[in-house]
């Protein structure tokens, strides 16, 4: 980490922290967004339906899934694992290629190997167009470097086949479940353009111009509290629901880093 902001024991390890009713939210949302899809679909009410799957996405990929990649909710291990795999696969992807990708991003960003990070090179329509495919070379990518989790990645792909198999094959019983799909799939695109094309800055001299930071009430809202990348990447062991937090004390380090927020609002 740069010299330029203290490390987590300074700003404190209160951070790391999370209560049993934040744990318990955090590991209900996932099922409860896809619970709430199946029941309005079975409702004929599909405006809230769609909205139920899109809530399910920012709330796996970006906050519940996120956290049980870096080990940061303060899980039992065995338990991190399997969540990891159910929460992920709820939403068709493979959690345990996720972590491998997103702990290489952290280790390794802005080097050229970087998968999770290639779309901060691209262009605007490069990074939609990324998202098209990312889901499954970063599963790829994950298979060939194999170690410990690979077990996992094989299983998890397995099992994302076997549910969008069995999604067809209920078609003519109910269209729910292969709209279900196709809806997870394609929130799925935009992935690259909001955890990487948006946030990062491959032109950026270090640690604290690579990443961007965001501020503004207007940001925030849109984020839903979600806009510290540059935290993140900072302090990866501080769970989700502590970043704005951990950027309210990190803020006068920053300033006088002469990093400068990109704010949205006021």
């Amino acid at each position: 980490m740069t010299d330029a902001v203290p490390p987590l024991r300074e700003l404190g390890h209160d951070l790391t922290r999370l209560t049993r009713r934040q744990r318990v939210t955090a590991v209900a949302l996932p099922f409860a967004c896809a619970a709430g899809y199946f029941a309005f679909a079975a409702a004929g009410w599909w405006p809230a339906a769609v909205f139920a799957v899109v809530a399910l996405s920012f709330v796996t990929y970006g906050s519940t899934s996120h956290d049980l990649v870096h080990r940061s909710m303060g899980l039992p291990s065995r338990a991190n694992e399997v969540l990891l795999c159910a929460v992920e696969l709820l939403a068709l992807r493979s959690g345990h290629a996720y972590r491998a990708a997103h702990l290489h991003h952290h280790a390794t960003y802005p080097s050229p190997d970087d998968i999770k990070g290639a779309a901060a090179r691209m262009s605007f329509l490069g990074s939609l167009a990324d998202g098209l495919t990312l889901q499954y070379r970063v599963w790829v990518w994950a298979l060939r470097r194999g170690g410990k989790a690979r077990p996992w990645v094989v299983g998890d792909g397995f099992a994302c086949v076997a549910l969008a198999a069995g999604s067809l094959a209920l078609l003519l019983v109910t269209p729910a479940f292969a709209v279900y799909v196709g809806l997870m799939v394609a929130g799925s695109w935009v992935i690259p353009l909001v955890t990487s094309y948006i946030p990062h800055d491959v032109t950026g001299a270090d640690e604290l111009t690579q990443t961007r930071a965001f501020r503004g009430k207007v940001a925030s809202v849109l984020a839903l509290d979600h806009l510290y990348h540059l935290e993140h990447h900072l302090y990866p062991a501080v769970p989700h629901q502590n970043w704005p937090e951990l950027a309210r004390r990190l803020d006068p380090h920053l300033a006088r880093a002469g990093v400068r927020a990109v704010r949205i609002g006021f």
